[in-house]
């Protein structure tokens, strides 16, 4: 499988959100805290979550912290590009003002989501004439894949056999992305990403 695949040499095009998604433990968070790093003229997408912050999270950096109601006030105005319901719980959103401001002042715009997330993302970016490129984050063998998340040593065996299971699911949906950069190191990995982002923004 190539590293990357290709997309159509059209020249650059400002203003298309870049929407990364990957199985969990592929190093998401770590690729994306190396290019931002490099090139922190990237803005990521700040969600809104109903959930209590977690110790050392701030608002407005890890998320917006709002209550139930504010949250489901704001998604009945069609303020969000996409939402969902964790553990049946907590509901999690994308703001949508502050993508499409982003992307109007062509600021590169990224957008980390799960699986189900980016679908949502692309039939919403549709019907308000958005456009996206969709990035996954494949780990270079399934194999891999179950080591990273066994070395974390922060889920129970019952957790981490749901969270293979999801991963078996989500990996077999690579093919409906239109980038996939293997993240089998984290430097080359975020070049790859920054290449996509550049050519997207005219950058490069």
């Amino acid at each position: 499988m190539n590293h990357m695949n290709n997309l159509s040499e059209a020249g650059p095009r400002a203003g298309r959100l870049i929407v990364l998604t990957g199985p969990a433990g592929v190093g998401k968070g770590t690729v994306e805290a190396k290019l931002r790093a490099d090139h922190p003229e990237i803005w990521l997408s700040v969600s809104a979550t109903t959930r209590a912050p977690r110790p050392g999270e701030v608002d407005g950096v890890n998320y917006h912290f709002v209550s139930e109601g504010e949250f489901l006030a704001e998604e009945r105005a069609g303020r969000f590009l996409e939402t969902a319901v964790v553990h049946g719980m907590a509901h999690y959103g994308t703001p949508l003002q502050p993508v499409l401001d982003h992307l109007a002042a062509n600021v590169p715009t990224i957008l980390e989501i799960d699986l189900q997330g980016a679908r949502r993302v692309k039939e919403r970016a549709a019907e308000l004439g958005m456009e996206v490129v969709t990035v996954f984050l494949a780990p270079p063998s399934f194999d891999e894949l179950v080591r990273r998340l066994i070395g974390r040593g922060t889920e129970t065996e019952e957790q981490r056999n749901r969270r293979l299971e999801t991963a078996r699911v989500e990996l077999a949906a690579e093919s409906e992305f239109d980038v996939v950069i293997v993240n089998d190191d984290v430097d080359r990995a975020a070049g790859e990403l920054w290449s996509v982002i550049a050519r997207e923004y005219g950058l490069d």
